[in-house]
């Protein structure tokens, strides 16, 4: 494929497959001028669902399209979109007790894990 070829977007948005933040998702982008300026992948639990072992078999699929994001839309930086009230980071959560200070500490630790790759 030719560069000229390639279409040259601002970013990649992660975010979560929960309906109810599909339109804050948008209202965020369309604020910060990004509107038909980003290519997407929508999993569960965005950051979480591609970090946390939990969800191992799905950390590939997301890395290759990132890769292949890059490639094809040249972009060169990652927004990643987690929100609270996770059904992910409950699933992953291994204790019992689930509260807003646990899921920031799940939410974190994908942030962390996404930075270091």
């Amino acid at each position: 494929m030719a560069n000229s070829l390639i279409k040259k977007y601002e970013a990649m948005v992660l975010s979560c497959i929960d309906p109810r933040f599909q339109s804050k998702v948008h209202s965020y982008l369309k604020r910060n001028k990004l509107s038909d300026k980003y290519s997407s992948f929508t999993i569960a639990g965005a950051g979480i669902g591609v970090t946390h072992k939990k969800f191992k078999k799905w950390h590939f699929t997301f890395w290759d399209n990132l890769r292949t994001s890059i490639k094809l839309h040249g972009i060169n930086t990652l927004i990643v979109i987690n929100h609270k009230d996770c059904g992910a980071a409950k699933i992953v959560n291994a204790k019992k007790k689930f509260n807003s200070i646990i899921e920031h500490k799940i939410h974190n630790q994908s942030f962390i894990m996404i930075k270091k790759n």
